[in-house]
């Protein structure tokens, strides 16, 4: 895990030349030409061919468009067809403006799919002092509560909790509809969400898995 005061650092050297960067692709968004499908955060490992991948990492990461996912997305109001993040949200600091951004950058009829740490089920599993669900990152804890901890604050990267109700507010208050809960490897919308993005985590049970999904659509007419 990368120190917090270092990527402090690089976000305040670098954070005005990423969103000069953002604006540059609104205005001029050559990058359309190769796909309408953008992928939000992919890291270090998690590149997706025939997808744009959208990164502020341009050190270690593989991307398409440096840019900085705090601020305005570096897309044109009405150019995708879908977007995608898998264990990103849950650590940028203002939600709200996220999924303004993600119903402005999507077209009419156009889908997304989120993704992030269970918040619901953690508490179930807390409430229940089932300690198995709960893994050992980033610190070994044996308490349920610091097992519980690990998992939502991941030592402070994580900025908020993700619940079902909590996103659906989000979705549906800047306009989204058909809000729906994914299971880990389903989709409604295999058109754009192919095998590439059905991630499924090596400790998921069935019954309780550790990622929330969501999907919903940006109404035709709007």
């Amino acid at each position: 895990m990368v120190p917090r005061w270092l990527k402090a650092t690089y976000y305040g050297l670098l954070s005005p030349a990423m969103r000069l960067n953002s604006a540059r692709h609104r205005a001029i968004p050559l990058v359309l030409r190769r796909s309408r499908r953008a992928h939000l955060g992919p890291g270090q490992c998690n590149y997706l061919a025939g997808w744009i991948n959208v990164d502020a990492n341009m050190l270690s990461a593989k991307t398409d468009v440096w840019a900085d996912l705090r601020f305005r997305l570096p897309f044109p109001a009405e150019s995708l067809d879908a977007v995608y993040s898998h264990h990103l949200i849950e650590h940028l600091p203002d939600l709200d403006q996220h999924f303004r951004e993600l119903y402005r950058c999507l077209r009419p009829g156009g889908v997304l799919r989120v993704g992030g740490p269970h918040g619901d089920n953690a508490i179930q599993a807390f409430v229940e002092q089932d300690s198995g669900w709960f893994g050992d990152w980033p610190t070994r804890r044996s308490s349920i509560g610091g097992r519980f901890e690990n998992f939502i604050s991941c030592k402070g990267e994580h900025l908020t909790i993700l619940t079902e109700s909590f996103l659906r507010e989000l979705a549906e208050g800047v306009g989204f509809v058909d809000f729906r809960v994914a299971s880990p490897g389903k989709t409604r919308y295999p058109e754009y969400f192919g095998n590439e993005v059905m991630v499924v985590e090596p400790n998921d049970r069935p019954d309780r898995p550790s990622t929330l999904i969501i999907e919903a659509r940006k109404p035709t007419g709007s």
